[in-house]
């Protein structure tokens, strides 16, 4: 299968970047759906952020009738358990580790990397950031769930990773119950979790945007 590839998006301060967040978009999107989100945060002056927003691959969804559309991985079912493709899902994951280590490469601190999911790209968020071999900065769960809690392999140099999930309390997709279990679970592993919940659905809303540019610039400052 060939790398769909990312949008990247430099500081628009023109100058060379020193941070980096990635944002992995949710089922039957590709990245330029939050590409409206980045020009929206109001970051703090002089930081220079460098934004990469991955595609999926494209692949047939059980749920959706085998239909073809860009996703992270399959799902068999859409039991509140989330009977979900681990070996698709773990592969996208480490799509997007060598993306990070790219960056590292490139100069780039692995502090100052920060991953952000939506949804399906939150699953693979957890799973990318929580086996990764490197300190990150951050790791941002928006509503979304912890689908391999039970399988992944922690990495200890992220055993200490700020998390910030955040939910719709009117969700019809991803039940706010989900991204609850993933908070506590987490905090059973004693990782520093911050949960919000919003009165929206299964969206991104206004004062969610304020919020999560409060939380970058507390994390990239």
């Amino acid at each position: 299968m060939s790398d769909p590839g990312e949008l990247i998006i430099e500081p628009k301060s023109g100058r060379s970047a020193d941070a980096c967040v990635f944002i992995l978009h949710g089922l039957g999107a590709d990245g330029r759906d939050f590409e409206p989100l980045v020009p929206a945060l109001p970051l703090r002056a002089g930081l220079d952020v460098r934004f990469i927003l991955p595609h999926a691959p494209r692949l047939p969804v059980t749920i959706n009738g085998g239909m073809v559309m860009p996703a992270w991985y399959d799902i068999h079912e859409m039991s509140l358990d989330r009977r979900v493709d681990t070996a698709q899902l773990v592969a996208s994951a480490e799509r997007i580790q060598v993306l990070m280590q790219e960056q590292i490469e490139l100069g780039i601190d692995s502090r100052r990397i920060i991953l952000a999911g939506f949804s399906q790209g939150g699953a693979v968020a957890y799973q990318a950031a929580l086996s990764f071999e490197a300190p990150l900065g951050g790791l941002l769960a928006l509503s979304t769930y912890f689908a391999t809690a039970d399988t992944i392999t922690l990495a200890e140099a992220n055993r200490e990773l700020p998390i910030e999930i955040h939910h719709g309390s009117y969700d019809p997709v991803v039940p706010e119950s989900l991204g609850k279990a993933a908070c506590d679970r987490l905090r059973t592993l004693s990782y520093p979790v911050d949960y919000r919940s919003y009165p929206m659905a299964h969206a991104v809303c206004p004062q969610q945007i304020g919020d999560i540019a409060e939380w970058l610039n507390a994390r990239l400052s």
